[in-house]
């Protein structure tokens, strides 16, 4: 009896260490990026989830302008669009696929194809990683393939092009898909278009990949609808307005793959108008709070979203940590938050307190030219 606490502390310290050996994951950091003098493509950092520390970015693919990535569900391959103005002597942007080696995070190009269109700006795979989702900015349209089992893209599946126009000239003649991405249960994906002021959904067939307009619903006429998160039960769609430098939140009927508007709220902090030069850039969830970026501003804006109603209550705005800020990631433990600032050639760390939401610099950052999205995979 006299060896009772003793051996209750040794276990005590024991679970507590498995504990922390538990939390303690490690993932990749796959940053894409606008290739140039300072980026030659995707790179790759180790972040320590119980620390934050992150390693040295070290190129993980070599391939032109890989602005925006999609992990598939098993975090075995690697999705990027590549942002160029021509591919395979056509006028078009690409889309590549990669293998991602699980031990060193370097990446294996599988294939490339012709995204359709011009200006691809997003990429996205469906949960069961069978179709292949890419936005085309320049020419509005949206496009789909097949994946094959070993991860490559395989056969073509819709091409589809926006039509119509907003009622601001200079940035809304035509239409400018800017993003496509499934639901939670991958029976449709989302398209924002800026030109046009819509959110449209399309029925996602995944036998042969293709796309069937299903629905649509429209932000405020003339803020640019860029890029929607979903709640963490999928009942609201949070949708980041470019122009508008607002949130617009919808409840989402998931069963008749429908959108209906709740509200439309500022991204700036409260007070602040907007000035010329100032863009919402991308909008992320991480329980009941989002993040969204703001060009120009260089900030980040955390808003909580009520959970019943999705309506959203200002919560801080802090410095991007450098300019033009453009993609967000936030890493599986919900600990950590990296923002590509894609004119500063950094991405920037920030803490996530868990009970608030609110985030703080943490000092580090990456390295890397012009930055855009940034992405997460547990090593092994």
């Amino acid at each position: 009896m006299k060896n009772f606490p003793r051996q209750k502390l040794v276990i005590g310290l024991a679970v507590a260490a498995l504990s922390w050996a538990a939390s303690a994951r490690e993932f990749f950091v796959y940053v894409g990026t606008y290739t140039g003098a300072l980026s030659q493509g995707i790179y790759v950092s180790r972040l320590d989830s119980a620390t934050g520390k992150l390693s040295p970015p070290e190129l993980a693919a070599a391939t032109p302008s890989p602005c925006y990535l999609a992990v598939s569900a098993d975090e075995k391959f690697l999705y990027a669009d590549n942002g160029v103005d021509n591919f395979n002597g056509q006028k078009a942007s690409a889309v590549s696929a990669f293998a991602i080696d699980q031990a060193s995070g370097r990446l294996t190009l599988l294939n490339q194809k012709s995204s359709g269109g011009q200006g691809a700006c997003y990429v996205d795979t469906d949960p069961g990683a069978k179709v292949l989702l890419a936005a085309n900015y320049g020419d509005g349209s949206v496009k789909s393939f097949l994946l094959n089992k070993d991860g490559s893209i395989g056969a073509d599946g819709s091409y589809i092009k926006h039509l119509g126009s907003g009622v601001n000239p200079n940035r809304q003649a035509t239409a400018h898909a800017h993003y496509l991405h499934t639901d939670p249960s991958g029976r449709f994906a989302l398209a924002c278009d800026l030109g046009t002021d819509k959110v449209v959904v399309y029925a996602i067939n995944r036998a042969d990949g293709t796309l069937a307009e299903h629905s649509f619903a429209t932000v405020p006429a003339g803020s640019g609808a860029r890029h929607l998160a979903f709640s963490p039960d999928g009942k609201f769609a949070h949708v980041v307005n470019e122009m508008g430098c607002t949130v617009t939140t919808f409840a989402w009927d998931a069963e008749a793959g429908k959108l209906t508007p709740v509200e439309t709220v500022s991204a700036l902090p409260p007070g602040e108008e907007l000035q010329p030069g100032y863009t919402g850039a991308e909008i992320l969830g991480s329980g009941n709070f989002v993040y969204v970026t703001l060009r120009g501003h260089d900030s980040i804006t955390v808003l909580t979203a009520d959970p019943q109603s999705g309506r959203m209550t200002f919560l801080q705005n802090v410095p991007c940590g450098g300019k033009v800020p453009r993609g967000l990631g936030i890493d599986p433990t919900g600990r950590w938050l990296i923002a590509g600032n894609q004119k500063a050639d950094n991405a920037v760390e920030f803490a996530i307190d868990p009970a608030t939401g609110k985030i703080s610099p943490t000092g580090q950052e990456l390295k890397i030219g012009s930055p855009v999205d940034v992405k997460f995979v547990e090593s092994k």
